[in-house]
C-alpha cells in the first residue's frame, strides 16, 4: 500500500484479521441492513453484471478501518479483486483515492452501506484523537479514550483512537482496576476501597483512584495509588494538584475535555487526558464509494 503512515497500529492487525466476535458483529450488523434482501438492488442490478468501484476522500483527516471495511465484504461472501493506495493511519486530502476493487456489482452496493458506516465512524475517530494529539505534541500529556463507546464497537473504537495517534484505557471492567466516585461512595471512602482491592486483587494489578477535589487527592496520595485522575478540575486547581501529586503516582486529567481546553489541560503537567467525545460523539469521516 502506498502512502506514508502517520500513526502506527500494527498492534492491532491480528486482533482485528482473526477475531470471531468482530465477524460475528459484521454479520449482525449486515443482517440488521439487509433484512430478508436488498430488494432494491435485487430488481435493478444484475446477478451477473460485474463492476468497479472506488473509495473516494471527501475531506482531510485520517484513515482508519480499511480493513475492516474489506472484512465487510468478506463476510458477505463477496469475492472482490483490491487495489490499495493509502492503509490505516495515512493522512487524506479531500478527492484522495483511497482503494478500488472489481467484482459482482449486485454484492458491492448491497454492502456498500454497512462497509461505508464502520469506515466513516473509525476514521472520524482517528480524525479527531489526530486533532487533539497535535494540539498537544508540545507536552508530554498523552490522549485517551474511555469506555463511551457506541455498544459492540469497542475494538473497532480502541482501534480508531490508536490509528489516530492517542492511548487505549482499560478495554473493559476486567482489564484494571479504576475506583469512582460511585465505588467511593459505596465503600466509605478512598481508603477503605483501596484496601479492600489490595486484600483481594492480584498484586500485579494497578489502582487508579477518581478525585474531585485536594481532600480526595491527598488521601489517594496517602493509599501510595498508582494514577490519580483529577476528575472536572479548574485548570488553576488541576495545576496545583499536579504540584502536591509531583511523581508519587501517574496523573490522569478527565471531564469534559474537547479541542478547546486540551491545550491548558495539558500544559498543568499531567500525564494522560482522557476523553470521552473521541469514541461517543465525534463526527464521521466523509468518504464516497463511487460504482464506475
Amino acid at each position: 500500500m502506498a502512502g506514508s503512515k502517520a500513526h502506527d497500529a500494527d498492534f492491532y492487525d491480528g486482533i482485528l484479521e482473526y477475531n470471531p466476535m468482530l465477524r460475528k458483529w459484521i454479520q449482525g450488523v449486515l443482517d440488521e441492513d439487509i433484512g430478508r434482501g436488498d430488494i432494491t438492488s435485487a430488481y435493478i442490478v444484475q446477478k451477473a453484471h460485474r463492476a468497479s468501484a472506488s473509495l473516494i476522500s471527501r475531506g482531510r483527516g485520517i484513515l482508519s478501518g480499511i480493513n475492516v471495511f474489506k472484512m465487510v465484504y468478506e463476510e458477505l461472501g463477496v469475492s472482490l479483486k483490491w487495489d490499495f493506495f493509502h492503509s490505516d493511519g495515512d493522512r487524506l486530502g479531500e478527492g484522495d483515492k483511497i482503494c478500488k476493487f472489481e467484482g459482482p456489482a449486485l454484492g458491492i452496493v448491497v454492502g456498500e452501506r454497512t462497509a461505508l458506516n464502520i469506515l466513516q465512524q473509525m476514521s472520524g475517530i482517528a480524525t479527531y484523537t489526530d486533532v487533539l494529539v497535535q494540539k498537544i505534541s508540545h507536552t508530554k500529556a498523552r490522549v485517551v479514550d474511555t469506555r463511551k463507546t457506541i455498544p459492540g464497537m469497542r475494538i473497532l473504537s480502541k482501534y480508531a483512537v490508536r490509528t489516530g495517534g492517542g492511548v487505549n484505557h482499560r478495554f473493559g471492567l476486567d482489564d484494571s482496576v479504576l475506583i469512582k466516585d460511585n465505588h467511593i461512595a459505596a465503600a466509605g471512602g478512598i481508603r477503605e476501597a483501596v484496601d479492600r482491592i489490595r486484600k483481594l486483587a492480584p498484586f500485579t494489578v494497578g489502582v487508579e483512584v477518581e478525585a474531585s477535589c485536594p481532600r480526595e487527592v491527598q488521601e489517594a496520595l496517602e493509599c501510595k495509588v498508582d494514577i490519580i485522575m483529577l476528575d472536572n478540575m479548574e485548570i488553576d486547581l488541576m495545576r496545583e494538584m499536579v504540584q502536591l501529586i509531583g511523581n508519587n503516582a501517574l496523573i490522569e486529567a478527565s471531564g469534559d475535555i474537547n479541542e478547546h481546553n486540551i491545550t491548558a489541560v495539558a500544559e498543568t503537567g499531567v500525564d494522560f487526558i482522557s476523553v470521552g467525545a473521541l469514541t461517543h460523539s465525534c463526527k464521521a469521516f466523509n468518504i464516497s464509494l463511487v460504482l464506475e
